[in-house]
């Protein structure tokens, strides 16, 4: 085992960055398109049963097959990593439109009501006061998104696209344990430091729910 992984430690280190940016350029991308359509979806009450229920048939999608219809419709290569992005985008997406949603809705009525009342306008209103509420909701989801993202990733390496997933693929066609078990642990790992940086940074942004937790 220790002589495999000194024999592919440049390949273990290539792959696992591969995975890394696989995973996780979906999440802020999805995020930044989320904000807007969640914030549709909770402000126009008429659009959120269409909206949720569009986005959480995408998510219904099955990971191979949109890995293998995104190269026709975007004319992209088989191999291409942008298909992996793309289609990891559109699930996370289907996630976080409802958790955004759900994470405005959660915000106390009197806590928007006061805001107003300070002269804050609807724009400044969401960024500085709603926003930032919602922040614990909206991280639950995305903490759902980062560790789904590095498993679905993982799918892509049927297609040959290069990261921790080929290790599975690698080991199972050689029958040889050790890329198997190097892929799994790492993939563990990543998910579980993508969870931890999304936690720490929820608790950042909103320091008021452990303040709300030690009062209760």
């Amino acid at each position: 085992m220790t002589g495999w992984l000194g024999d592919n430690a440049g390949t273990i280190a290539s792959y696992f960055g591969q995975h890394v940016w696989l995973a996780t350029l979906p999440l802020l991308i999805a995020l930044i398109l989320a904000i807007p359509l969640g914030w549709l979806a909770w402000r126009f009450g008429w659009l959120h049963t269409p909206m949720v229920g569009l986005t959480g048939l995408l998510y219904t999608i099955p990971s191979l097959a949109l890995f293998v219809i995104l190269p026709a419709v975007l004319g992209t290569q088989i191999l291409d990593p942008i298909n992996v992005v793309v289609a990891l985008t559109i699930y996370t997406l289907a996630l976080l439109v409802r958790t955004v949603a759900d994470g405005l809705a959660a915000v106390p009525r009197d806590v928007i009501q006061a805001a107003t009342a300070m002269g804050y306008g609807g724009f400044r209103r969401f960024f500085a006061v709603e926003l930032p509420v919602a922040v614990p909701v909206i991280a639950a989801g995305l903490r759902v998104a980062a560790v789904s993202n590095v498993s679905l990733v993982a799918v892509s390496a049927l297609l040959g696209v290069p990261q921790l997933g080929l290790f599975f693929t690698n080991g199972l066609v050689l029958d040889y344990l050790p890329p198997l078990v190097t892929g799994i642990v790492l993939c563990v790992v990543l998910a579980l430091v993508l969870d931890g940086l999304i936690l720490g940074l929820t608790r950042l942004l909103a320091p008021w729910q452990r303040i709300a937790r030690g009062t209760s």
